[in-house]
């Protein structure tokens, strides 16, 4: 396990806490409560958005997982959000990005971007040669103290990813691994590896009612099987989730207490209210202007 960076200067990224400490009385495994296998849009499987699956399990809302060929092409485009943050795991291969904070770079495997959209950016990217880029894209919907703040974007490198056992730890805590982001017991975002036949028994912090995975590779029993390419959404409970891998298996996994704010939706944006929407689109469209201008739009 690598030390943990310094990270004074980086943010911090605060969900609500419980007022109290939770305690977890049930014995029984959490059950599945939806399993699907999204979308299909080429190469990328589109797996939740915040109109179906992402209302289940915000505040993650959206999470797409594909593998693409490196091409010399543009990913989507220069493109806009706000009131999110999103958060790109790559498991194989590498990207190049860049984006209107400021930031440019590659990003290699077992490395994460994330990037706080706030009140507006825009971002792009592209796979570097070599491997094909295997990957998953999360938005996660911000407290509304945070949804229309400057934007920050932070590009993590694979030594500053901690890990303890089998999993690594993107965001949150796990163990005594904990993610290169500051955050609070709010959100836990993990990347597991299992060998086959191995077990984990995962027990979410405090509040943490809302629970999913996504299988990379391999396939889980839960006790219900869960195959690659699958997400599957649990029940909103304190129970604890008991795996057992089939095979050798990559998957993700994310548990958080629940956001409290309905989903307004724009085009790439996600809000809490409809007067917090349109302060975030107008922002992107004052950027847009601006890189119009410059001929990157």
């Amino acid at each position: 396990m690598s030390p943990r960076p310094a990270v004074a200067e980086r943010e911090s990224f605060v969900f609500p806490v419980a007022t109290a400490p939770v305690r977890v009385f049930e014995t029984e495994p959490r059950r599945i409560a939806l399993l699907t296998r999204g979308d299909r849009h080429g190469p990328i499987t589109r797996l939740a958005s915040p109109s179906d699956v992402g209302e289940l399990i915000k505040p993650f809302v959206f999470l797409d997982h594909g593998e693409i060929a490196p091409s010399g092409q543009p990913l989507f485009g220069i493109h806009p959000h706000s009131g999110i943050a999103t958060l790109t795991v790559v498991l194989q291969g590498a990207t190049f990005y860049e984006d209107t904070t400021g930031k440019r770079g590659k990003l290699v495997a077992g490395g994460f971007e994330w990037m706080k959209a706030g009140h507006g950016v825009w971002h792009d990217g592209s796979v570097a040669p070599g491997d094909p880029m295997r990957f998953y894209q999360l938005w996660l919907a911000l407290p509304a103290a945070q949804e229309l703040t400057p934007p920050e974007s932070h590009y993590f490198a694979p030594e500053e990813v901690q890990q303890q056992g089998p999993v690594r730890v993107i965001l949150g805590r796990y163990g005594r691994a904990s993610s290169p982001l500051h955050a609070d017991a709010g959100i836990n975002y993990f990347h597991v590896r299992l060998q086959d036949g191995e077990q984990w028994r995962y027990v979410p912090h405090a509040g943490h009612t809302v629970a999913w995975l996504s299988v990379d590779q391999g396939s889980l029993a839960a006790p219900q099987t869960i195959g690659e390419g699958q997400l599957a959404v649990f029940e909103e409970s304190l129970a604890p989730i008991q795996l057992q891998a089939e095979g050798a298996t990559s998957f993700v996994i994310g548990s958080a207490i629940k956001h409290p704010h309905p989903l307004v939706l724009g085009s790439y944006s996600v809000h809490t209210s409809p007067e917090a929407l349109t302060e975030g689109e107008a922002e992107i469209r004052r950027i847009g202007r601006r890189l119009r201008a410059a001929g990157r739009v």
